[in-house]
């Protein structure tokens, strides 16, 4: 029992750490790399969601994505153009990632057929996440008055890829770390999540 715990404890501190170090920027560049938001919820979920407390350590990626943003705007020099009305929908848009992680988490271990599932179900929660971001922010930010929803849905587009793309990176990215993890401790056939 103790060892599951220490396991969850790290898991939760890997992503917290995860998400305050890449959430600056949203694609990445040569120097930072991409956004892991979306794949921290995801995994979140995955491997924390169905443990005791699980909403509070849910509330509390919330939070730091929130301080993040905070900090990123009011001490780094980044824009705060997506902080509007549409802003508290990022609770949805990333609980949903959670959610999606979490109803997987009984389906995961690492079978080809798993991972297939796992990978699927990455896509649908990255896009699920993708598209309240975005229609929250159509109908509430104040920018697109006279912008029709097929201009916008057209403009944003082109983002929808690269959101998806970057949290199957970091999910597959997990999965290879679960694999070494349960190769180092003998525990190779139908590893679980936590």
């Amino acid at each position: 029992m103790k060892i599951l715990q220490n396991k969850t404890i790290w898991i939760g501190v890997a992503l917290a750490l995860l998400m305050a170090l890449t959430r600056f920027n949203h694609f990445g560049s040569s120097a930072v790399l991409p956004d892991a938001s979306y794949a921290v919820y995801f995994l979140g979920g995955l491997f924390l969601g169905r443990i005791r407390g699980a909403l509070v350590v849910l509330a509390l990626l919330l939070v730091e994505a929130a301080l993040v943003d905070y900090y990123a705007i009011n001490f780094l020099g980044v824009s705060g153009w997506c902080v509007t009305s549409a802003y508290g929908f990022l609770v949805f848009a990333y609980s949903s990632l959670w959610f999606v992680g979490r109803w997987y988490a009984p389906r995961h271990d690492l079978t080809s057929k798993s991972l297939v599932g796992l990978f699927a179900a990455a896509v649908v929660a990255g896009s699920l996440a993708f598209v309240i971001a975005n229609v929250s922010f159509y109908l509430l930010a104040g920018y697109f008055g006279r912008m029709s929803a097929a201009e916008y849905t057209s403009s944003v587009a082109q983002y929808f890829a690269p959101y998806v793309e970057v949290a199957v990176m970091y999910i597959g990215g997990a999965v290879v770390l679960q694999m070494l993890y349960s190769i180092l401790t003998g525990k190779q056939h139908g590893a679980k999540a936590a």
